[in-house]
């Protein structure tokens, strides 16, 4: 949408509903998915990482439709998959991942449908085995690796070192023999699952990591004769984090993976194995804005504070492990006044900090600002129960028009 029609549907927004308010526009939803599909290979899956953004009308935009493909989900909960099947997607369409999966929630995921899961030790494997074997089902799993091996220089790495994600690469022989003689009798080892980065803006980098995990993949299924049916080899695609700009472009990516996949998967092009991407923020990232009301601005020892209703409770939980800092709010017309201050939330602690010491336009008690791309990481990743404030209200639009309007339930305080 243009900015001047932007402008007139958030002040229109955020009279009816009120501030703090997440608007997310689901035609932008759907432009990324289609962006996205068109940058990978033909025929291959994208999930969708519901910890971005589990609103339903979200997954909703993101699922198939008669005229493009869809987007299966990557759930880590069982209250993601109840996300998804509000959403009007099936159990079968989920990839369940995370490293403590509990009994319970095996036994639930299972009972609604899932089949594919990502498992990230030998004690996960046997877990799920255990609550297939419950429900008297199969059901596959994706070996998380955790390779010792990277390309990449840039973005935020999510492998080569400890961590409680995947089976480390250089003992997978091991596990692999252990998991074999101990008889699995409800689970088959049908796939690998790798994430090796996260928001990459560098395409070079991006490719050079893809090649990098196929070439891995490929060794350790010869090394081990692992079965390759599912190969999952992540995402990283980046779209800017509650600042103004727009998706990263990826214009040689589909072209370098066809190559790459044609190299050490020969048969790719024919679902042996098939491959899968997967994407959070870029998807939808960039269909949210954050509106927030200027409560207070104030002048302590020569610095301004712009104090708004908006804080880490409501956007920036992950701020304190410096994921989001700083944002920045929509420019200040051509022309118009700027100042340098702090934009600050209304929480009683002095780690309520959205910018510090950011340019903002000259703003005064009861002015509207913007946040953008604030679509990804938003109430879910916040620290909504803190100090017992109102959680946001999420308004989804598509064509300038109202969808739906909703808030999160936590605490007691009425809105």
């Amino acid at each position: 949408m243009p900015r001047a029609r932007d402008e007139v549907l958030h002040t229109r927004l955020a009279a009816q509903y009120g501030t703090p308010l997440y608007v997310y526009d689901l035609d932008d939803v759907a432009e990324a998915k289609s962006v996205l599909f068109s940058s990978l290979p033909e025929g291959v899956d994208l999930y969708y990482a519901l910890k971005a953004n589990p609103h339903p009308d979200v997954i909703r935009t993101l699922g198939s439709n008669p005229s493009e493909p869809g987007c299966r989900a990557e759930i880590s909960s069982t209250g993601e998959l109840a996300a998804v099947l509000a959403a009007g997607l099936s159990g079968a369409d989920c990839l369940y991942t995370g490293p403590g999966k509990t009994e319970r929630e095996l036994d639930e995921a299972i009972a609604l449908g899932v089949r594919l899961f990502s498992t990230d030790s030998v004690t996960d494997v046997r877990r799920l085995d255990d609550a297939a074997a419950r429900h008297g089902v199969r059901v596959e799993a994706l070996l998380r690796i955790n390779a010792d091996s990277a390309s990449a220089t840039t973005s935020i790495r999510m492998t080569g070192a400890p961590s409680q994600f995947g089976f480390d690469s250089e003992t997978l022989g091991e596990a692999v023999g252990e998991l074999r003689s101990g008889g699995l009798t409800a689970v088959d080892l049908g796939g690998m699952h790798f994430f090796p980065l996260s928001n990459t803006t560098d395409e070079e980098n991006l490719v050079a990591e893809f090649r990098n995990t196929l070439a891995v993949a490929a060794e350790l299924s010869r090394t081990h004769d692992l079965p390759l049916r599912h190969l999952d080899i992540g995402g990283g695609f980046s779209v800017p984090y509650g600042v103004p700009g727009g998706r990263a472009h990826y214009p040689k990516l589909r072209a370098e993976l066809e190559a790459a996949l044609d190299l050490e998967f020969p048969r790719w092009r024919d679902g042996s194995p098939r491959i899968a991407f997967e994407s959070g923020r870029y998807l939808v990232g960039g269909s949210g804005t954050l509106l927030a009301t200027v409560v207070n601005v104030k002048v302590s020892r020569g610095r301004t504070f712009v104090i708004t209703d908006a804080g880490i409770n409501t956007f920036g939980g992950m701020s304190g492990l410096g994921r989001l800092l700083p944002v920045a709010v929509e420019p200040a017309a051509d022309g118009a006044p700027t100042r340098r201050a702090s934009l600050v939330g209304p929480l009683c602690t002095p780690g309520d900090v959205l910018g510090r010491e950011i340019e903002l336009p000259d703003l005064q008690p009861g002015d509207l600002v913007a946040i953008p791309n604030a679509g990804a990481y938003g109430p879910t990743a916040s620290l909504l129960m803190f100090l017992g404030r109102p959680a946001p209200t999420e308004v989804t639009v598509r064509g300038g028009e109202v969808v739906s309007a909703s808030q999160l339930v936590h605490s007691r305080s009425p809105r």
